[in-house]
Order: structure tokens, then sequence, then C-alpha cells
């Protein structure tokens, strides 16, 4: 008997097939070798035969350069955390590819010095706030806190309320990242209930700021009290107001949720958002406030280190001078569409032989913004036994299993994505999606 090992191509012979060269210019060689060589090993077994290597090896390769795999949020959840909250906005996206190269980041061309680093997008910024004397930009929004902390109350106190001593996620608690900036934290009123007589037996000499935080991951109700930022204002020490979700003015959706610009206007010396949820950006830490103040933070020394990169700001001054962002344009889909587009993207898929149907649903704007509000919305029921089988394929699509079914929740998908959610779905193997 012929021994079939003999038959196996040579790897550079595979790598050679035009497909391969192609994706190796995309993806990298390394990537591609690896590939053909886990597709050798399989027709050595005798899995495959020798020429079938080359699609094999073909069909394994990722679709793109990075792990990160672009996944339809059909969760319901505007802005979820574990999918990288905000999904940027069309002009965001083609401002980062523009940025991807050399860029005038740190340089006028017109005289051709050294210029400040981000003033396109710190320009857009304070416009977007005009209640604000001077705004900064770092990488995320606890950097923001860190850096006031640091730059304000180092060897100080810092007056907060023990109602706003959050934790902000995956174990991180608010008390331990302003501790270990050097600042002492003075807890003042109790867990459900604070008064502004609280903080002003606090204030003392040793008092850097008084700490507003919005507990945007919860909501406490019934007996209960807390002080609002024009009270704290009266104080007569700087009042940081860390509102969380990044609005940069009111939105009448949600009308519990506080803004960056009535903050400001109600006395905050400092404001302090993330850029990555309800601005529809991508991750940063906005400052925006008085300009003794921010120009303290700017030119701290550890300012240097929570830099954004260039990336983060042509998004960033993209989402804030383009087109309405995806975030806002689920926040503010009409009920009426979102049911249109279920019925037609259930009976769509009903028609093709999987069982489907249009239902009524609430979404929520998650990521940390707008705690116990909901959103009314619509979905299509599917089987719950479908959900790991859409979550591994591809594209992966993540909807929620509630009360044994599978919804997939349209106010977190955008329209232009419906066919890829159907497709997604009809591409399932029959025996599941039927």
């Amino acid at each position: 008997m012929a021994d079939h090992r003999r038959a196996v191509p040579r790897t550079d012979a595979v790598l050679a097939d035009r497909r391969l060269v192609t994706a190796a210019t995309r993806l990298g060689r390394p990537v591609v070798k690896a590939a053909v060589t886990a597709a050798l090993a399989r027709v050595r077994a005798g899995e495959l035969a020798p020429d079938a290597a080359a699609d094999a090896a073909l069909a394994t390769l990722p679709q793109h350069a990075s792990s990160l795999r672009p996944v339809l949020n059909a969760t319901g959840v505007l802005l979820h955390t574990n999918l990288g909250r905000a999904p940027l906005s069309a002009a965001a996206v083609e401002a980062l590819a523009a940025a991807a190269g050399t860029t005038d980041v740190e340089l006028d061309l017109a005289t051709g010095r050294r210029a400040r680093r981000g003033r396109g997008p710190l320009a857009a910024l304070a416009a977007a706030v005009p209640a604000a004397e001077a705004v900064h930009v770092v990488n995320n929004g606890a950097a923001a806190v860190v850096l006031a902390a640091t730059a304000l109350a180092q060897d100080r106190e810092i007056l907060v309320s023990r109602g706003e001593l959050v934790e902000i996620g995956d174990g991180f608690r608010l008390p331990d990242l302003l501790e270990s900036t050097g600042a002492r934290l003075r807890e003042v009123g109790t867990t459900n209930r604070s008064h502004l007589d609280d903080y002003a037996a606090a204030v003392s000499p040793r008092t850097g700021f008084v700490l507003k935080v919005h507990p945007s991951n919860f909501v406490v109700t019934g007996f209960t009290s807390s002080v609002s930022v024009a009270e704290l204002a009266t104080l007569g020490v700087p009042v940081v107001a860390d509102i969380g979700s990044g609005l940069l003015a009111p939105e009448p959706l949600l009308p519990g949720e506080p803004d960056a610009a009535s903050a400001l206007a109600a006395g905050a010396a400092l404001v302090t958002a993330s850029g990555d949820k309800l601005l529809g950006g991508p991750q940063a830490g906005l400052l925006l406030g008085r300009a003794d103040i921010v120009e303290r933070l700017r030119r701290h020394p550890l300012a240097r280190a929570l830099r954004v990169d260039k990336l983060t700001l042509a998004a960033l001054e993209a989402t804030l001078t383009g087109p309405r962002t995806p975030t806002a344009a689920a926040l503010h889909a009409r009920p009426g569409e979102l049911a249109e587009r279920a019925c037609a993207l259930a009976a769509r898929l009903d028609g093709a032989g999987v069982r489907a149907r249009a239902v009524d649903s609430t979404a929520v704007v998650g990521g940390g913004g707008a705690p116990g509000t909901t959103l009314p919305s619509s979905a299509v029921e599917l089987d719950a036994a479908l959900a790991e089988s859409l979550r591994t394929g591809t594209p992966p699509v993540l909807g929620r299993v509630e009360r044994g079914v599978l919804l997939l929740d349209l106010r977190s998908v955008a329209s232009q994505d419906d066919d890829a959610l159907a497709s997604a779905v009809l591409g399932l193997p029959a025996e599941e999606a039927g």
C-alpha cells in the first residue's frame, strides 16, 4: 500500500498559492504559514486530500489581522461594556484611517514648528460645552478622576458622600482609586442620605475638593437624599463632578442623567466624563472646567502618562463635529420603525423555515448610563437553543435569553445591519435553525 504521506505537498508550494500570497500581504506571512502548517498536518493524518491543503488553510484564516471580531449587538443594551461600548460613527472610522499614518498631531505645518497636541479635538470639545473655560482629554474616565485627585488633593482630603463610593466595574472601587493617588477620603453622610450640613462640617484647610459622583450603575430609592452641585458650590471649596456617562448637554429622553453643561452652570469647578458612552466616541476621559484648574491638571507630570494617542484624538474630533453617532441614532430610534423592522425580519426568517416572530421588547442604555431607564423596543424571538450558535458564528451575533427564548433586540442593531443579522441566522445549519 502506498504511503499517503509521500503525496503531502511542500509548505512553500502551498504558500505559493496566489490566494494565500494575497492573504499574506493582508494578514502577515506568519499567520498564513501557521494555517498552512495546520492544514498539512491534517493531510499527513489522512483527514484531507493533498490538493485540498490550500483551500483548508484559506478557510481557517481570520478576516482581520487583529483577534478582535466585529459583533452584531442584538442585546438591547446600547452601550455594552463587553462589546466595547459605543460603536463609532462612519466619520470617526474615516478619521481613524486618515490618522493612521504620519500626521500633523504636534506640528504646525504653516510655521514648521511644534504645536499643541490635540488642538483640533480640544477646540471641538470646548465649542460643544461653551460653559467650560478650558478642556483637557486623557485616556479614560477613571484616569480623569485620578488626575484630578492627584493634582488637586494629594496629601489632602476629598469630601465624598458614603452613598457615592461606588464600584466602577471589574472589582475596581472608587475609594481605592482615589486613595492610590495619595489623597485621603473624608466620607460624609450615610449610604442613603447626605445633607449639605454633613459636607459643611467636614470642610477644613485640609480639603482639596468636594467630589460629586453620579452613581451611574444603580439607583437607590426610598428614604434617600443627596446634595446637588449647586448646593455644594456654596461651600467655598472646588467641586469636582464626575458625571460618568458623557452627556455634554441635557438629553430630554434621559432627564435623570447629569450633563457637563448643567453641572458647570451649577457651579462645578471641574467636570469629568467618559467619551465612549453617551457621547458615542472613542474611549477617553474628558475634563472640563475652570481655566486655572484645567491648566493645573494639564501641566501635572501624571498628565503625560495619561495622554491619548492620535487615533483617539482623530475619532473624538470626528465624533464631536461629525454627523449623528450610532449611539444617538439608537437612543432616538422611533418605536414604530423598530416594530416594522422586527416584523420584516421575522417574516423573512419564518419564510425561510426558521421559527421567528416579532415581539415587543425593552432596551436599556447600559455602559454606566441612565440606570433604571428603559426604552421601548422591538425584537425578533427565536429558539433559545440558537444563542450559542449565533454567538460563535460568522458574524457573531449576541442576543439575550429571556423567559426561555432568544431575543434579538433591534434598538441596538443599526438598520443597515438587518441583512447581516438575517444572513447570520439563515447561515445556521438547517437542523438548528428549523
